[in-house]
């Protein structure tokens, strides 16, 4: 084994600036949980009082509840958008790489930039929405305002940026699936409709259960979509819009901690959120399992 050391020496910068920058920092911050700590005094070893404090916080089951209400507003719309829509190119004979761009482009545009056209869209009363909707006599209506359509907005943007993505993993799946099941089925007087839902369907499960699993941890960790639709700073501490129904669990991390300069509670936030995310994922993963052997 010593004898690979200069192969070791070469890979070892990774693993050295992987160390200092994410790992040493995600234990920190556990050690930070236990501490009551502003950022520019001592730390001050409280115990699970942090959690003791988060778990009677009604802030911040909301934020869990917003979260979790986002995740499946969205989610939902984008895998079955996903579907179609790799289903539908599978299906295109020309121009098909030209599709492929221009459906997977949300996926790499800034969320900064994109949240700040969804806000001009769904503006509560200079909006494209509204604007085409008064234009055939419906009222505006308070996208931005409501409890229920904030969490719309948020989540028809992270629909609108993630379908694209899911879509060209869908689209890998179908190619892979070998053209001679889909004659014999033919054959057999099986429709497209059929053929859909008892061939490509159970085909593609793994692969969507995978996607499921992806979109679980993705979709749990919406930030910068509420922070720029409603200017979360400093000087506006109406955090996730009116009624904070845009709070999501990682923006109110963000202001207990950045803001509120209460670090301890911060890292107990984000901790506790990410057992949370483990407890989701392991149900899906649960799911996989139950799948590969049915």
């Amino acid at each position: 084994m010593l004898s690979y050391w200069r192969q070791y020496l070469a890979i070892s910068p990774f693993y050295l600036i992987f160390a200092a920058f994410s790992f040493v920092p995600v234990f920190y911050s556990l050690y930070l949980s236990f501490q009551r700590y502003d950022g520019l005094g001592g730390k001050q070893f409280v115990g699970l009082q942090q959690y003791e404090f988060l778990w009677n916080d009604p802030v911040f089951w909301l934020s869990i509840r917003n979260t979790l209400a986002i995740w499946v507003l969205s989610t939902v719309p984008t895998l079955f958008g996903a579907l179609v829509l790799a289903t539908l190119l599978h299906s295109v004979r020309r121009f098909k790489g030209f599709y492929r761009i221009a459906l997977y482009i949300p996926n790499v545009t800034s969320i900064v930039a994109v949240a700040i056209f969804f806000g001009a869209v769904f503006s509560n009363n200079f909006g494209l929405v509204n604007a085409i909707l008064g234009t055939v006599g419906i009222e505006p209506i308070p996208w931005l305002s409501n409890p229920w359509l904030i969490k719309v907005v948020i989540a028809a943007l992270m629909t609108w940026m993630w379908t694209g993505y899911n879509m060209i993993i869908y689209l890998a799946g179908l190619q892979a699936i070998p053209q001679s099941i889909y004659e014999a089925a033919r054959m057999d007087g099986a429709g497209p409709v059929r053929t859909f839902f008892q061939i490509t369907i159970p085909i593609m499960r793994p692969i969507i259960l995978f996607t499921v699993v992806v979109s679980t941890i993705n979709g749990l960790q919406s930030f910068s979509e509420p922070q720029v639709l409603f200017a979360s700073n400093a000087a506006n501490q109406n955090m996730g819009g009116p009624g904070q129904a845009g709070l999501t669990t990682l923006l109110y991390f963000y202001q207990s901690a950045f803001l509120d300069n209460d670090y301890g509670y911060g890292a107990a936030i984000v901790w506790a959120f990410f057992v949370l995310i483990i407890v989701l994922v392991v149900v899906n993963w649960r799911i996989v399992q139950r799948g590969r052997k049915s």
